[in-house]
């Protein structure tokens, strides 16, 4: 009778050790934000965003470039550095994009250098 018994214990535990080993955990996201809205407004479209630490947004040019990222050095978490999220480098080309992957929470905004004061401006919140 033992036997059986430890052939059941051992079966149990393998069952319950199944279940953790194929549990996933939640895979990060990629999030789009269009420099230029759909209809030529100077805007980021979403200009309002919010996700999760380790997701990734991707900027992609979309009307009236040229476009870039830059994020103010003083509305962005406070051991992040502005200047290493920051994309300068202005994209011409409909199309073409770069991405900056959020670790830290907070609030982060940035503009479009070209079109800043035509309040081309967005904000990321990292929860």
């Amino acid at each position: 009778m033992s036997k059986k018994l430890g052939v059941l214990l051992s079966t149990v535990i393998l069952v319950i050790a199944c279940f953790f080993v194929t549990v996933t955990p939640a895979l990060a996201e990629t999030y789009t934000v269009k420099m230029g809205s759909d209809n030529g407004a100077l805007k980021f479209q979403p200009e309002k965003l919010t996700i999760k630490a380790g997701d990734t947004v991707k900027w992609v040019n979309n009307k009236l470039s040229p476009h870039n990222a830059v994020f103010d050095s003083a509305k962005v978490p406070g051991d992040v550095s502005a200047t290493k999220i920051s994309h300068k480098a202005l994209v011409f080309a409909p199309g073409e994009s770069f991405t900056t992957t959020f670790d830290q929470p907070g609030t982060y905004t940035y503009y479009c250098e070209p079109h800043r004061g035509a309040g081309m401006v967005g904000t990321i919140t990292v929860e």
